[in-house]
């Protein structure tokens, strides 16, 4: 009620901040706490010149999205509260370090469809493909953006597919850029299959983009998550297109066809790379040539290894 009452006062809402995270680590008090991400939004979106206190803030709702998660609760922030963050994303987005903690919280907000849909509404995606553009070397921001955009894509009610669009060439930058680090190389492939998943790729896109797939697989062998992503997105492009089937098939890196095999043998214990594999030879086979091609290479074998490695799936 202080807070509220003196909105107008930096040093209140700066001490306000500070007396408020003192609290967090109490059980007790947590759950009053939880009620407090407006005020701490309110009082960053009003006070959006003070970097101090936008650091305090952040750190503070960072804090309380973490302990929620230990304790299985989700955050959905309001509009409101989704239109205060994107207030302080537009204010400091020349600060790199700052945007890297901003982007972690909008990461964490975004695993609520709620809030996910509130950040859409009011209008983040191009405020997060710029970030992307200009600190694409970061790898922390390129990670949480990724993940923001995958939350944002993968929305039923999407209309948004010209935004979208404007994000596969970003996103695909990113993958180039960070395909020896796992963690970035997995975040940008899920983007990319929720990205194909909405049909925000173009004819010119599909081949490229499968060419890239291919090699966050190839350069992340050991990485289930990211495999089985890379596989969905695939099979995305390859229902799209019968070009990226021809990609998979003719990879200038070697066979698209042997990387399966491989990738299905390390993972023998992960039913859903199975899955994800599976599916995407199903799309394969629906493109006859490609379909004759994948006989010559023996996949008949595979499949019935994957069948008597999963007779109950």
């Amino acid at each position: 009620e202080f807070m509220q009452a003196c909105w107008d006062i930096e040093d209140v809402q700066a001490k306000g901040i500070q007396h408020l995270a003192s609290f967090v680590k109490d059980k007790s008090a947590f759950p009053y706490v939880l009620t407090c991400t407006e005020v701490i939004t309110l009082a960053m979106k009003t006070h959006v010149d003070s970097l101090d206190l936008q650091v305090e803030g952040c750190t503070l709702l960072l804090e309380i999205l973490s302990q929620a998660l230990e304790q299985g609760m989700m955050m959905a922030l309001d509009r409101r509260v989704a239109s205060c963050l994107l207030h302080t994303v537009r204010k400091h987005s020349e600060n790199e370090e700052f945007l890297s903690m901003l982007c972690t919280l909008l990461m964490m907000v975004s695993a609520s469809e709620v809030a996910a849909e509130n950040l859409r509404k009011v209008g983040i995606i191009p405020d997060l493909l710029s970030i992307l553009r200009r600190f694409l070397h970061n790898d922390m921001i390129c990670f949480s953006c990724c993940a923001v955009l995958w939350s944002l894509a993968v929305s039923e009610n999407n209309t948004d597919q010209a935004v979208l669009g404007s994000a596969v060439p970003v996103t695909s930058a990113v993958l180039q850029e960070h395909l020896h680090n796992g963690a970035v190389a997995e975040s940008a492939c899920s983007a990319l299959w929720a990205l194909a998943l909405q049909g925000c790729l173009t004819d010119s896109d599909y081949e490229p983009t499968a060419a890239l797939l291919l090699d966050a697989v190839r350069m992340n062998p050991e990485r289930a998550v990211l495999v089985k992503n890379g596989c969905l997105a695939l099979a995305s492009l390859v229902r799209l297109s019968e070009t990226a089937g021809f990609a998979i098939l003719l990879d200038s890196k070697g066979s698209g066809i042997e990387l399966i095999k491989h990738e299905y043998h390390l993972h023998l214990d992960e039913p859903g790379v199975a899955e994800a594999l599976c599916l995407l030879m199903k799309e394969m086979v629906q493109h006859e040539d490609v379909m004759l091609d994948m006989r010559s290479q023996k996949m008949e074998k595979l499949l019935s290894e994957i069948k008597l490695q999963f007779p109950f799936s």
